[in-house]
């Protein structure tokens, strides 16, 4: 990005995890103690699908091909005003999209050097605690939910078919999310 180009306030969180439950988190390299999963802002033009299987590639080296998963969750947030002079003037909320990557197994994993420094597979909670997002955490616990056999309503494999488009919007005047179908 230049220094006249201005980011969009879109992005994409990808999820990626085993099939055992164990989540990739990876730690910024700014700020230091960061932790987050595959993040990145869409390029003009692009679409958060393919948003989302660059930055895995980038990030972590992996390439998803046709395994990702897109969670039909979007969230808007407050942009944190010393990021803001990175948008356009007055561009103060972001819309995340969410994604998720389910590995057979753990894969080698190649980090970007210049974005994180460290790597770790940890368990939904430990990721969940260890992560510096709040958004970064409902996602891990959403995929989570998935991952388990048995769904909410107690009826095995009904995780994966109840996927729906939902929005959650950061109201802040009382820090809390306002859900919308």
């Amino acid at each position: 990005m230049s220094k006249t180009e201005r980011k969009r306030p879109q992005s994409v969180l990808v999820v990626v995890c085993t099939r055992q439950g164990e989540f990739l988190l990876m730690e910024r390299t700014r700020p230091e103690g960061f932790w987050q999963s595959v993040t990145g802002s869409l390029a003009p033009g692009e679409t958060a699908r393919l948003c989302a299987a660059r930055e895995v590639l980038e990030e972590t080296g992996l390439r998803p091909g046709g395994g990702l998963i897109d969670l039909r969750q979007s969230v808007l947030f407050p942009i944190i005003p010393a990021w803001r002079k990175r948008y356009a003037p007055n561009v103060c909320f972001n819309r995340e999209y969410w994604f998720a990557l389910i590995l057979d197994s753990r894969r080698l994993i190649r980090l970007s050097r210049r974005e994180h420094s460290e790597h770790r597979w940890l368990s939904a909670p430990e990721a969940m605690e260890l992560t510096g997002s709040w958004t970064n955490r409902d996602a891990i616990q959403r995929v989570a939910s998935l991952l388990d056999p048995v769904g909410a309503c107690g009826t095995a494999g009904q995780g994966a078919r109840t996927i729906r488009r939902t929005t959650r919007v950061i109201d802040p005047r009382f820090r809390r999310a306002i859900s919308k179908k």
